[in-house]
């Protein structure tokens, strides 16, 4: 059995030597990048399996990064590792493309776990067996990670496809934007943040747009419904 695979890039030598021994000791491969730059050619020449950065990085910074790391590689699971906690840095690495967020000083127990979930997330299926939601003409294979509406594949990033996913699990309930804000982003509801109406936008262009019929629907002061056509 293959060992997966991780890309460290952290720019503080103890913590980067610390967290890769303690992955190593849970029989995860540890490569560690320093720097942006070398994170990026570790990425272009590596195969990873999950990816770990830290925001203030010399060279290129942890968002730029993943904005590169998820333009080349859409369902690489990707977790931001920093001392910046605010709301406002929270938002800006999922904008950025990150999957999960972590605020130093943290427990390695829970970073763990965290891995472990995005890693289930993005494991291949067994053989044969499906997991799909379907409401009206629009399917979500949670295993595949495809999503289909009449007969038409539909390419999402792995945040819109979560948001699908609540969307879907909650069809015809209409679901607060602190809600989302919480069940998809973990973040805490800010009224003056955008991120779920942007994100709800992209969505809405690959899911809606091209079909007459529209599933998604704004109740206005209340939130969002994913609604049969």
């Amino acid at each position: 059995m293959n060992e997966t695979s991780i890309l460290l890039v952290e720019d503080e030598p103890k913590i980067a030597h610390s967290l890769k021994k303690g992955l190593e000791e849970n029989d995860y491969s540890v490569d560690i990048a320093f720097d942006g730059v070398i994170g990026k050619k570790m990425f272009y020449s590596g195969s990873y399996d999950l990816i770990i950065l830290d925001i203030n990085l010399p060279q290129v910074n942890g968002y730029e990064l993943c904005r590169i790391i998820r333009s080349r590689q859409p369902d690489i699971p990707i977790i931001m590792l920093t001392a910046m906690g605010s709301i406002d840095d929270k938002v800006e690495g999922f904008q950025a493309g990150t999957d999960d967020y972590l605020v130093k000083p943290f427990e390695f127990k829970e970073l763990q776990v965290r891995i472990s979930a995005l890693l289930k997330r993005t494991a291949n299926p067994a053989a044969g067996f499906k997991n799909v939601l379907k409401v009206g003409e629009l399917e979500l294979n949670l295993d595949s990670k495809e999503v289909i509406r009449s007969g038409k594949q539909i390419s999402l990033t792995a945040k819109e496809f979560q948001l699908l996913e609540y969307l879907m699990k909650n069809q015809n309930k209409v679901v607060s934007r602190g809600d989302i804000a919480y069940r998809v982003w973990d973040i805490d509801f800010d009224t003056k943040t955008n991120v779920i109406d942007v994100y709800m936008n992209y969505l809405r262009n690959k899911v809606d747009k091209p079909f007459s019929h529209k599933m998604i629907h704004t109740m206005v002061g209340m939130g969002y419904v994913l609604k049969e056509a």
